[in-house]
């Protein structure tokens, strides 16, 4: 019979993936289970393991709070561990403390892992402190959604409205003329600020200000709806000048990455740095190539080769991982000169502490055959050739034109991805987005595989295209579509300041 596991109340923050606790990260990479509300941000799904279930709970799929306890308690006695994943804090307006009464009944060994709370960050991303020694040292914390089975609401508004200090609103979007006009009828002023923040520390955040008196016309006007928390008190008067979120380059945008998962780190994050709403939906991804023996006899005969010359990151690391399961030591590579297509594949060769001999001003493979031009005459040297199964000729044929000897040998294969565990592709075909990044030919092929994109861009004429160099925006073009921006350097910074570029 199998151990029973433990369950962890994790509070997933408020929205933004960074807000998580290094906790809750350290139980999501080892969870067997992991049950999640909707409003999670599913790029914290991302930290599971691939074998880790998967369970999507919330009021849209009908399970009752009594169903879910049932499924945490019977996945802990199979022995499993289990995550179950809440927004925000776990014991703050989340039914979290009826889970742990639950868990504590059967007997089920628990922990409650806290998280960041909506009530504090959402007027932190809007620029409003909930205290402040100038305007108030206190605030109060109160539901605007007591729940659907309550006939009636158990507020005091009579006790509200006379208490000082930050008045903070959750979920009560839905009922905000009642809560406005019950506070202005026990006696607070019409004028008195307030302030709504929907979808807080997200790039989609909006914010509205006005007063207890305007504040229902305005939410309407703006349709503002759930999820969405109200701040009321003086310290709304502070956002003018506290608005950090709102004011970074890319607020408001919504891109799309398409680069492979494994490379779509940095890009992702560079650009959720700069304010953007980033959904990634990875089109492509790294396979073995077809016929790999002929990559193994190019390593037994490396020592024979003048040049390694590598076309991209992915290529390099393919190579090396072949490499090093062939050899145990870096010096078996031998005195071959290395050559790069750009700082990207450059800097990868770099963290191997490899040095790159030749590379071309201009990141475009075909490039490279000019540089060696200028560099020495390549007449009889033997080149090996590092890069994906299916590659532009052109390249090697330059190199032969001038006359040496290539072996154009595949490192790795590019194929679809077909996983979308945060579900950021049905997101895109319903909503659109205001960008979509291309990193490479391969990545606009495959998108357009999985999405028709001239179909996409007709539907949603506001999404523009932006690609990190020509060989990419040729492959755009050949859908007879173009590009809004090319980065002129050709790598993720690059693509990065030509979207900056256009935003201003």
């Amino acid at each position: 019979m199998s151990k029973t596991g433990t369950v962890y109340l994790v509070g997933a923050g408020p929205g933004d993936a960074g807000l998580l606790t290094l906790r809750g990260a350290e139980l999501l990479r080892r969870a067997d289970v992991v049950i999640y509300d909707l409003l999670v941000n599913p790029e914290l799904l991302r930290l599971a393991r691939a074998e880790c279930e998967l369970i999507s709970r919330g009021k849209r799929q009908d399970v009752s709070q009594v169903e879910l306890n049932a499924l945490m308690i019977a996945q802990a006695r199979a022995g499993k561990c289990v995550v179950r994943l809440k927004g925000g804090d776990p014991y703050i307006f989340g039914r979290g403390g009826e889970e742990a009464e639950a868990l504590a009944a059967a007997k089920i060994s628990f922990e409650v892992v806290p998280g960041v709370s909506s009530i504090t960050a959402a007027p932190n991303y809007a620029g409003i402190p909930l205290t402040h020694r100038d305007h108030t040292s206190n605030f109060t914390v109160f539901t605007g959604h007591e729940g659907d089975e309550k006939l009636g609401s158990s507020l005091d508004f009579d006790q509200i409205a006379r208490i000082s200090g930050t008045k903070v609103i959750l979920m009560g979007v839905t009922h905000l003329p009642e809560l406005t006009q019950g506070l202005v009828a026990r006696g607070m002023l019409p004028e008195t600020p307030v302030a709504i923040v929907q979808w807080g520390t997200l790039g989609r955040q909006k914010s509205i200000v006005g007063t207890l008196g305007t504040i229902e016309r305005l939410a309407a006007k703006e349709h503002i709806t759930p999820p969405a928390l109200t701040v009321i008190g003086e310290v709304v008067k502070l956002r003018k000048k506290l608005n950090w979120f709102e004011q970074r380059p890319l607020f408001g945008q919504r891109v799309v990455v398409t680069r492979a998962r494994a490379q779509a780190t940095d890009l992702t994050a560079r650009l959720a740095e700069l304010g953007a709403e980033v959904d990634e939906i990875p089109c492509i991804r790294r396979a073995v190539p077809s016929q790999p023996q002929h990559l193994l006899d190019a390593m037994l005969e490396l020592n024979s080769y003048d040049w390694l010359v590598f076309t991209s990151a992915n290529g390099v690391t393919a190579f090396f991982e072949y490499f090093f399961r062939a050899f145990k030591d870096l010096r078996d590579i031998g005195g071959v000169r290395i050559a790069a297509v750009g700082p990207g594949t450059a800097a990868k060769l770099r963290e191997l502490h490899l040095q790159v001999d030749l590379m071309p001003e201009e990141a475009i493979g075909v490039k490279i055959a000019k540089a060696f031009e200028a560099f020495e005459t390549i007449e009889n040297l033997k080149i090996c050739l590092l890069r994906a199964e299916v590659a532009n000729p052109d390249l090697p044929a330059a190199l032969e034109a001038l006359g040496a000897i290539v072996d154009d040998i595949p490192v790795y294969r590019t194929v679809a991805e077909t996983q979308d565990p945060t579900e950021a592709g049905p997101k895109l075909l319903a909503t659109g987005a205001d960008w979509i990044t291309f990193t490479s030919g391969s990545t606009v092929e495959h998108f357009h595989a999985r999405f028709n994109l001239p179909a996409l861009l007709k539907q949603f004429p506001q999404t523009k295209l932006a690609s990190i160099g020509p060989e990419t925006t040729k492959a755009i073009a050949a859908l007879g579509l173009s590009t809004a921006v090319e980065a002129k350097q050709h790598t993720m910074e690059g693509l990065v300041a030509a979207l900056l570029k256009a935003k201003r």
